[in-house]
């Protein structure tokens, strides 16, 4: 199948063929996707929804459930946009930047992810840092109860937030952040668990903004762990939870008490003289590098020398965009995206992805030039054998940090060479930035996060 004979499948056509491509992943717990309800993929309505956003209504709004938040993040994930052009139309829109700046430090923080991502790999399933708690690992249970799968708490706020993120693939950030919270700190459930759930369903999934947003919380990646009460819950929510809930009514709300009550209650060890043999002081996750590559995001492996001949372009799931550089360069060459169902460590198959999110990407690539096949099975594999039938010199794909993709790229150069191109940068590719913490990153960052492209 190409792109244009995916563009003309009917909405129940599509999904009976997505369902072919998952049927060995299907899941109890993955709904169907609600039309009405999920955010549609695509260049498209990644451009609509990219014309409606509010620089300043964001500054002031976007810590409400109904505020002016962008929900640009999957079509930043999948690469439909990219930060710098998101930036760029953010400065457009207001006459200082300065009015801009909280929704270009939000647009940093994805940066900052990212470059850890490109530096740690799969490692940041791993805690960076201690828990500062007054815990260890250890004390945390390993899996998520079923009562959070199946939003069955009893809880009004956590049970919602369990029902939008498996029917829409969408959660806002604070109530991500108050999910989190709860399963980590209230439960004391591992974060790795709610981390691995929320893979599955968010259309914005990945694993650098969603497993250290889970560390940030937990604490193992952040100078303190974050909780939440119920004041904090009502004030950002207009109460629409707490109305309903029989445990805020019946006073018995495990929310409800002030930040200091809350924390002598959680962690009771905090006050204990022997902290550390709980808690030892953390020491900085190594490396910490501060390598200077050619462009941005930093810490990605060195292009390949530029090879010639025809090549094979490579579209991955980051790299979900009919203005890709690549096709740019080539919008004649044969292009192939694979569906990683196979191999030693298929992406559909490890983070068993849901139907909604198997369907984003699928609008994304209905959107793509008419030419890209489309194929499933062991991402080398399938893009060896493309690369030989179409007699292709060498393949071109689209940086990325993520690791399957690199190890893949790696397997493919023992046959031919691949060149990864770079994405526009959002920040200085030529300077050199400290990791350790987004607020160091950010000291360097900034200033070149408010120059545009054009400038």
């Amino acid at each position: 199948m190409t792109t244009q004979e995916l563009a003309t499948l009917s909405n129940e056509a599509l999904l009976v063929y997505l369902r072919e491509i998952v049927s060995h992943i299907a899941s109890e717990h993955d709904p169907d996707p609600v039309p009405d309800t999920q955010m549609p993929g695509g260049r498209t309505a990644a451009l609509a929804a990219l014309a409606k956003i509010k620089p300043e209504a964001y500054a002031r709004s976007r810590n409400f459930l109904n505020g002016d938040v962008t929900r640009l993040s999957p079509y930043l994930r999948h690469g439909v946009l990219t930060l710098a052009e998101v930036r760029d139309h953010a400065l457009s829109l207001v006459d200082n930047p300065q009015r801009a700046e909280k929704l270009i430090n939000e647009f940093g923080w994805r940066d900052y992810w990212q470059r850890l991502y490109a530096e740690w790999g799969n490692s940041v399933w791993h805690d960076r840092e201690p828990y500062k708690t007054g815990y260890q690992a250890s004390d945390y249970a390993p899996e998520l109860p079923e009562s959070v799968i199946q939003a069955a708490t009893t809880y009004t706020c956590i049970d919602s937030f369990s029902r939008d993120l498996t029917t829409t693939g969408y959660l806002h950030n604070h109530a991500r952040m108050w999910f989190a919270a709860y399963v980590v700190h209230w439960l004391r459930v591992r974060w790795q668990a709610g981390a691995r759930w929320f893979l599955q369903h968010l259309l914005d999934g990945d694993l650098a903004s969603n497993n250290l947003s889970w560390q940030w919380v937990a604490s193992t990646f952040a100078n303190k762990p974050y909780i939440f009460n119920r004041d904090n819950l009502e004030r950002y929510t207009a109460g629409v939870y707490c109305r309903e809930c029989p445990h805020a009514i019946s006073r018995t709300c495990p929310f409800e008490q002030s930040y200091e009550d809350l924390s002598a209650s959680l962690f009771p060890r905090l006050d204990d003289p022997r902290m550390n043999e709980f808690n030892p002081t953390p020491q900085p996750p190594a490396p910490y590098s501060k390598a200077v590559h050619r462009n941005q995001p930093n810490l990605f492996i060195k292009p390949s020398p530029q090879p010639t001949g025809m090549p094979l372009l490579w579209i991955h799931t980051d790299s979900l965009n009919p203005q890709d550089p690549t096709l740019l360069a080539h919008p004649h060459s044969p292009a192939v995206f694979v569906w990683d169902t196979a191999g030693s460590d298929p992406w559909l198959l490890a983070e068993r992805i849901s139907l909604k999110r198997i369907l984003f990407l699928a609008e994304c690539l209905q959107q793509m030039p008419p030419q890209i096949e489309l194929r499933s099975g062991d991402l080398a594999t399938e893009l060896l054998s493309a690369a030989r039938t179409a007699r292709a010199t060498h393949i071109l794909a689209l940086r990325t940090p993520d690791p399957r993709l690199k190890a893949a790229g790696q397997t493919l150069e023992r046959h031919l060479p691949v060149l990864w191109i770079d994405p526009p940068a959002f920040t200085d590719p030529s300077r050199t930035y400290d990791l350790r913490r987004f607020s160091r990153y950010w000291q360097k960052a900034q200033p070149s996060a408010f120059q545009t492209t054009r400038s």
